[in-house]
């Protein structure tokens, strides 16, 4: 499987969206269910966003509501 190919566990609710390849040293929560993962030389590797559904697939289909009625 592709690494940077933007991952979503239905099961689980969360959606990994990869950035660049590396050893993960430390992952940092910058909000409530999101995370960054931070690599060997502080770069940004990943992002995890639990409760993806609710977070980020209900605004997505309401923005495309919007843009329907308009």
């Amino acid at each position: 499987m592709d690494k940077n190919i933007i991952r979503y566990d239905k099961e689980e609710d969360i959606l990994y969206i990869p950035v660049k390849e590396g050893s993960v040293k430390d992952t940092v929560e910058i909000a409530d269910d999101i995370f960054i993962e931070i690599g060997q030389r502080d770069e940004i590797l990943g992002i995890e966003i639990w409760q993806a559904r609710k977070k980020i697939f209900a605004e997505l289909f309401k923005s495309l509501e919007e843009v329907k009625a308009s």
